[in-house]
């Protein structure tokens, strides 16, 4: 497995992102051993969670799976350990080719968007250059809509050789517009002066997870301001219907506020990810599923559909409230 890079800061959180093409017809069986190394990875010190980001299309066979530790150091054991190593053997015959991963150490939170992780192999003698070509980058980058920032991650000694940039742009548009742009490839046949090779991998919103359409398979995801509005039309009657129900209740128990809060979350969380948006899903698939909504009046149809939906609700419940 080749892996990409990082920088060196001990007692940081640390995450890593691997990717893997998946043999055609074996995206089931994908998911249940990687059910199975979710359920490992869980026993290990330091684990704080793990994404799993489906083929942005059916004619892309590359999975990508964040996990997230505390520490740099519970990261590596984990990565090292004889419980992972059993697990790919296991897989093997489902990938294609070998696995990559990146690991980053440290670093500011994912935000709500979409970030692409590029690993770059440096020749030897022109890590300064390729800081500097990094900067000049950056600097371009800045110039284009929905960029959110950008993070060089330096190789971590002992654990991998190669350099990493994550960058974010609220939409996946945004961000294809930059990859796709003439300034970026201006800026690569510049750059390969100072890196022998490069590989780009993309990860979508952490809402995309409740945005899923077909059998099993992510299309794409809509951009993340119609992800936003469906969520809020969900989880407005949601909050709305758990606070006059089942707080109220707990209140005049005397469940603590944070108690309450908390299985207040649990509520509306579960009730979102198993009945309302897989709902909202389907009955907003017109708007939302991006091979269906290439039209500027199915944009607009569907945002005041959106619209609407929240005048009805806060009306109801403003009458309901009174």
């Amino acid at each position: 497995m080749s892996v990409g890079a990082s920088r060196d800061t001990s007692g940081d959180s640390a995450t890593v992102v691997t990717s893997q093409r998946i043999r055609p017809g074996r995206d089931e069986d994908y998911r249940r051993w990687q059910e199975q190394m979710d359920h490992v990875v869980r026993g290990f010190d330091g684990f704080q969670g793990t994404e799993l980001h489906p083929p942005a299309s059916d004619d892309d066979n590359e999975w990508t799976v964040v996990f997230r530790f505390a520490r740099i150091e519970q990261l590596t054991t984990w990565l090292d350990s004889e419980a992972r190593r059993d697990l790919m053997d296991e897989a093997s015959p489902l990938f294609e080719g070998t696995p990559t991963q990146e690991i980053l150490s440290g670093g500011a939170p994912a935000q709500e968007a979409v970030t692409a992780v590029i690993s770059h192999e440096i020749r030897p003698g022109r890590e300064q250059d390729f800081e500097r070509w990094q900067e000049k980058v950056l600097k371009e980058q800045e110039k284009y809509p929905g960029f959110m920032g950008s993070e060089l991650f330096k190789p971590l000694q002992g654990i991998q050789d190669n350099w990493v940039v994550a960058f974010r742009y609220d939409t996946r548009e945004h961000l294809d517009q930059w990859l796709d742009s003439e300034a970026r490839e201006r800026l690569l046949k510049e750059g390969r002066d100072y890196f022998s090779s490069y590989d780009v991998r993309k990860i979508g919103s952490a809402f995309s997870g409740w945005f899923r359409f077909g059998e099993g398979a992510e299309e794409g995801v809509p951009p993340n301001w119609k992800q936003a509005m469906s969520v809020i039309l969900a989880l407005y009657p949601t909050v709305m219907i758990l606070n006059l129900t089942v707080n109220d209740e707990l209140d005049s128990l005397g469940v603590p506020g944070y108690l309450n809060l908390f299985i207040g979350n649990v509520l509306s969380v579960s009730i979102l990810t198993w009945l309302l948006m897989p709902l909202a899903n389907r009955g907003l698939a017109f708007w939302l599923q991006p091979s269906r909504a290439r039209s500027k009046r199915t944009h607009v149809a569907g945002a005041a559909l959106v619209a609407l939906c929240y005048v009805v609700l806060i009306t109801l419940f403003g009458l309901t409230v009174e």
